[in-house]
């Protein structure tokens, strides 16, 4: 499925509606490069699961944990600055297998042994200054289908 974002405020509604229907125990790899609008897109998932903490980026902290609606928690992960997972692979492998997180990793080929391939994938690639293609691909047919039942940004 493949969705044209027009503005920042755009990511951030689409990034709403997915925090909307998620119920928990979902892993979502975002690919894009700096800047792409990954970070925007997880700050609408964030408003979706009605987390009132602003959300930044953890490139710095690796990772950032959010306590969202119906005792659900957010967990995102961005591993830019690693070249090994090390450690951060185990914990991750036990975050994703919890019905009571909602993960969300950035720059996750690091840890591409670990993911599920049940993930949801996004690819984020700027097709002008504010719009962005974004391309959303999920190997569980139900998953995909609450995606494309909420549709694009409007």
């Amino acid at each position: 499925m493949i969705i044209e974002v027009k503005s920042p405020e755009e990511m951030i509604i689409f990034g709403q509606k997915l925090g909307d229907i998620l119920k928990g125990g979902e892993v979502i790899e975002l690919v894009g490069d700096v800047g792409a609008g990954k970070t925007t897109f997880t700050k609408g998932v964030a408003l979706g699961l009605s987390i009132d903490e602003a959300i930044q980026s953890p490139t710095f902290t690796i990772n950032r944990m959010y306590p969202a609606r119906d005792d659900l928690t957010l967990v995102h992960y961005d591993f830019y600055r690693l070249n090994d997972a090390g450690v951060m692979a185990a914990e991750l492998d036990e975050v994703i297998h919890d019905p009571l997180m909602i993960t969300i990793v950035e720059w996750g080929e690091v840890v591409a042994g670990v993911l599920p391939e049940s993930r949801i994938r996004i690819t984020i690639v700027p097709t002008a200054e504010q719009s962005r293609q974004v391309t959303l691909d999920a190997h569980d047919d139900e998953v995909l289908r609450r995606i494309v039942d909420i549709g694009g940004t409007r």
